[in-house]
């Protein structure tokens, strides 16, 4: 946790709060009223300001026993300490002011009678203060620290507005989701505040429940075929004397053995595409390409009566990795295949494109199947979705492969799209960029003003 909040915004902010209450002391020097009034408020006993100025809040008599409104002028600006010397160079206060203010840190600071005395930008933005108020469990955290003088980590989930939802009908996934925070006590002859200090977790807390799912999605996946082989191997054992059973079993063995083989080099491959471990891309042609996903494909095809077909070459190339591409293509061609009735059609199909305004050659595969509904196409390329779970238990799938499609798509700066209708078929095209040294000048324009109008 202490390694997650930067231990220079501490040492900053820390010296920032230091700096200026000794500089008070040995200078002279006053803040500006406006941040004056929060940190030098009630010198006297009698509760005036003793600033001599007019209109300068009172120091509170006991620490609050609820967050109290956060006055306008706690946030920390510019014009907050002297930014600059006589002769122009800036300040250290001046610097460390300019640090935390652009610190990608949340920095509250409270005093010990609970009050929010200083706050950056970035506290507002991950709800540490939000409509003028200390988060509440920002506030139990602060009374802790406070009564204790213990330093404290903790973790804060910023409340989800409520605007998404008026203007979509649906709860918005909130930017930022969790906010890990540290709040310690700072002292200097007799002024003592709590500074609370905040960063965006949320990455880290949505790598980590990706995770999790993914380790229980694999230990679920591989015992299915491990529970498998050993109740094959036991049947085999006591069908020893019957050769037929031995045959039947053993042949089954196989077939396990080859599911979580498929299985683990499908995760292989998924680990290294995630990573952006991808070779260095080389002119690939696309007509081969699908050429060659059709042949492979072409033995599957006929055992489950099926007819491929594939339009007219365009020769066009992309640049990219070939085998990853023919992976992609492949398992495309595949699903297609077992989602399809027998004695229908896959069709393989390619195009040239303008896809966000660049020259991109489009290759879709379009099956007559069962189609998608709609609830489930915006799921079908996460890891082991299915659909229809008893259909990939009987063809052999292991959940992996459009999720495969989707990051081969994207580590090649593409995009992968979904057209289904159930009862009708499904058609998922692949677009990938087209080989530059190889596009016209005509096709370059098209892309160009295609772009325009976005920029605009």
């Amino acid at each position: 946790m202490t390694a997650a909040i930067s231990a220079a915004t501490i040492a900053f902010v820390t010296a920032l709060l230091l700096g200026v209450m000794i500089g008070r002391r040995l200078d002279g020097h006053r803040w500006p009223r406006r941040l004056d009034s929060i940190l030098s408020r009630g010198r006297r006993a009698d509760g005036s300001s003793g600033s001599g100025d007019a209109g300068l809040p009172p120091r509170a008599a006991d620490p609050a026993p609820a967050p109290r409104a956060v006055l306008e002028g706690a946030e920390l600006r510019d014009s907050d300490v002297v930014a600059t010397t006589p002769d122009g160079r800036m300040t250290k206060a001046g610097l460390l002011s300019l640090i935390v203010r652009n610190s990608a840190t949340a920095v509250a600071v409270v005093d010990e009678f609970r009050d929010v005395v200083l706050f950056n930008h970035r506290a507002v933005e991950l709800g540490l203060v939000r409509e003028m108020l200390l988060a509440d469990t920002v506030w139990e955290a602060v009374k802790d620290v406070l009564d204790t003088d213990a330093d404290l980590d903790f973790e804060f989930t910023p409340p989800t507005s409520t605007l998404g939802f008026v203007s979509t009908g649906r709860t918005p996934r909130p930017t930022v989701e969790h906010v890990r925070c540290q709040a310690k006590i700072v002292a200097q002859d007799g002024e003592r505040y709590a500074v609370v200090y905040g960063l965006d977790d949320t990455q880290h807390k949505r790598l980590e429940e990706t995770r999790r799912d993914f380790v229980a999605n694999v230990s679920h996946e591989l015992k299915t075929p491990v529970g498998a082989i050993g109740l094959l191997a036991e049947a085999l054992l006591e069908s020893a004397d019957d050769v037929e059973s031995v045959r039947h079993f053993g042949s089954r063995v196989v077939t396990e053995t080859q599911r979580m083989g498929k299985l683990v080099t499908e995760l292989l491959e998924l680990s290294r595409l995630q990573g952006g471990d991808t070779p260095e891309f080389t002119r690939v042609d696309v007509d081969a390409l699908i050429d060659d996903a059709l042949d492979a494909a072409g033995l599957a095809a006929e055992a489950a009566a099926i007819e491929l077909k594939s339009d007219k070459p365009i020769r066009k190339a992309v640049r990219g990795d070939r085998a990853l591409l023919l992976t992609a293509l492949n398992n495309l061609v595949s699903n297609a295949i077992a989602y399809s009735p027998a004695h229908t059609v896959v069709s393989v199909t390619r195009r040239l494109a303008i896809e966000n305004g660049r020259p991109m050659v489009a290759i879709a595969v379009t099956d007559r199947g069962v189609g998608i509904a709609k609830a489930d196409q915006e799921r079908v390329f996460e890891r082991f979705f299915r659909i229809d779970k008893a259909r990939s238990r009987m063809t052999g799938g292991t959940g992996l492969g459009l999720a495969i499609v989707k990051h081969v798509v994207a580590n090649h700066d593409g995009t992968v799209k979904l057209w289904s209708e159930p009862g009708t078929g499904s058609t998922f095209t692949l677009y990938i960029p087209e080989d530059p040294a190889h596009v016209s000048p005509s096709r370059t324009a098209a892309a160009r003003a295609t772009a325009a109008p976005d920029a605009l």
